[in-house]
């Protein structure tokens, strides 16, 4: 176990040491929601022209899966595991940049980022199938972006990366499953 971890802050080392002035301030903006809004503003648009009304259901499940997602990365397995971001960890003082400053919380076994960027990407990849290939290649470079930016700034190593992505994906796709179930249970129509 301790070669996985040891792997893991080399790796982190290696990855937040790839910094430039340039790019300081683009991973702090892609690190931050405002920066996607318009990716945001066109995955509303591609659901609403698919469903129509209907869109309202897409939008609560989305909720969901946010909602999921998040609870289940900060609120337990956070806590569960304890494992200080790179940015608390006293062996790194003075090794690692921090573009961004000092992280909100202690604790990033499991990236939340990473959780839900890719839960919302694998929820949507499956319910905007039909707009087209481009929808989910599109959402899974967001999330990959996004949880990337984590590591550029100094909050996650690359494991809290992968681990959140691996429970994003599950959790979206356990909703999409759970939201199709629930739309034939209630008869309506939604493909």
């Amino acid at each position: 176990m301790n070669t996985v971890l040891d792997f893991d802050s080399r790796l982190f080392l290696f990855l937040n040491g790839l910094h430039t002035d340039w790019l300081d301030t683009v991973m702090v903006a892609i690190t931050g929601m405002w920066v996607w809004m318009p990716l945001y503003i066109l995955l509303i648009y591609v659901a609403v022209r698919q469903y129509g009304w209907k869109s309202i259901w897409v939008f609560l499940a989305v909720g969901l899966v946010v909602l999921c997602a998040d609870q289940l990365s900060a609120s337990v397995c956070k806590p569960l595991f304890h494992r200080l971001r790179p940015c608390y960890n006293t062996d790194f003082q003075g090794l690692i940049y921090l573009p961004k400053g000092m992280a909100g919380g202690h604790y990033g076994f499991v990236s939340s980022h990473a959780a839900n960027t890719f839960a919302i990407a694998t929820f949507l990849t499956f319910a905007l199938r039909k707009s087209g290939w481009w929808v989910g290649l599109t959402l899974y470079l967001w999330a990959f972006i996004s949880s990337y930016s984590r590591i550029y700034i100094g909050y996650h190593y690359p494991g809290d990366i992968l681990a959140g992505a691996l429970l994003g994906l599950l959790v979206g796709w356990g909703i999409w499953r759970l939201f199709r179930w629930a739309i034939r249970k209630k008869s309506i129509e939604i493909d």
